[in-house]
């Protein structure tokens, strides 16, 4: 078992990791600002959803979430439209422009990726991959909603993935990149 000074080494540089999510974010073109970035991000990853379930994957308030869907519909990456179920609500939905968006938005973040790490190995890459990984599934969806529970299925639409919200990168499904076949190692 790891002793205790390991572990204020491990949230050391867990905490740092800020300093990449800012870089990621300055990579983003000018019109699309994290928090537009990631609502796109949510609804590709999700699909259409009420603006309350939005605000829940987000992990803020509905009166932000409407702010960055404002933004979004504003330049036509989104559109509102009745719910079916319940004729007072709206659902969000991305539109085409929204999609292309969301591929703009991963291409930026690979590049910037691909551009840092370029003198890692592929051995070096996989191992980050692997840890990135098991340290998500260790952590789990760990966000609280609004009710002071931690988030489930909700009727809106499927269980929050793991790190979807406000940690997700733009052009990510719930934080992922693009899946892309890993080159073999032969």
């Amino acid at each position: 078992m790891a002793t205790q000074s390991r572990y204020v080494e491990v949230a050391r540089h867990i905490t740092a990791l800020g300093a990449v999510k800012r870089a990621l974010t300055r990579a983003l073109p000018a019109e699309c600002p994290g928090g537009p970035a990631v609502v796109l991000s949510l609804l590709n990853t999700h699909g259409e959803m009420r603006m309350s379930r939005l605000s829940e994957l987000l992990g803020v308030d509905v009166s932000v979430t409407s702010r960055h869907v404002a933004h979004a519909a504003q330049r036509g990456w989104l559109e509102r439209l009745p719910d079916p179920v319940d004729g007072r609500s709206r659902l969000l939905r991305l539109t085409p422009a929204g999609r292309e968006m969301v591929s703009t938005l991963g291409e930026r973040a690979v590049e910037m990726i691909a551009s840092t790490l370029a003198d890692w190995s592929d051995d070096d890459l996989d191992t980050l991959i692997t840890m990135l990984s098991r340290l998500r599934a260790d952590f789990g969806d760990c966000r609280i909603s609004h009710g002071g529970r931690p988030l489930a299925a909700h009727p809106d639409g499927p269980a929050p993935s793991q790190g979807a919200g406000q940690d997700a990168l733009p052009g990510q499904a719930g934080g992922d990149l693009p899946r892309t076949p890993s080159p073999s190692h032969s």
